[in-house]
């Protein structure tokens, strides 16, 4: 297995990943039902961002934080979400990737899954 080293492998880890999301209802119903996403439109922005952290290809100019926030908002990103999400992206690398790249964007969302709870938690605190 080759490590993470083109946006086509991003592509490819994101697309993967979002079937497990999409198929999975303990978490689906983000994706479909409160945010109703259109793939062909996230896939290359989320492409975009993974792309700008592993990789170093810059592009993304969103706000993340404020985008969970938004949806928080909405509906209530637990824990046990996070949890979901985390694991099916960890599976999502492992089984298409190794190597150093992989193991960073692994460490990466999982930075980004707490920071993102503890953005929830302090909103739900004031």
């Amino acid at each position: 297995m080759q490590d993470i080293q083109t946006q086509d492998d991003l592509y490819l880890l994101v697309d993967e990943f979002y079937k497990k999301l999409l198929a999975d209802d303990a978490i689906s119903y983000i994706f479909t039902e409160v945010v109703k996403i259109k793939l062909e439109e996230h896939l290359p922005i989320l492409v975009t961002f993974w792309s700008q952290a592993i990789l170093g290809t810059g592009g993304y100019t969103k706000n993340l934080t404020q985008i969970h926030l938004d949806v928080n908002a909405q509906s209530y990103l637990s824990p046990e979400l996070f949890k979901i999400w985390l694991h099916h992206f960890y599976a999502a690398v492992d089984e298409n990737f190794q190597g150093p790249k992989a193991e960073q964007i692994k460490t990466q969302a999982l930075s980004i899954g707490t920071i993102m709870q503890i953005k929830i938690a302090q909103q739900k605190d004031n």
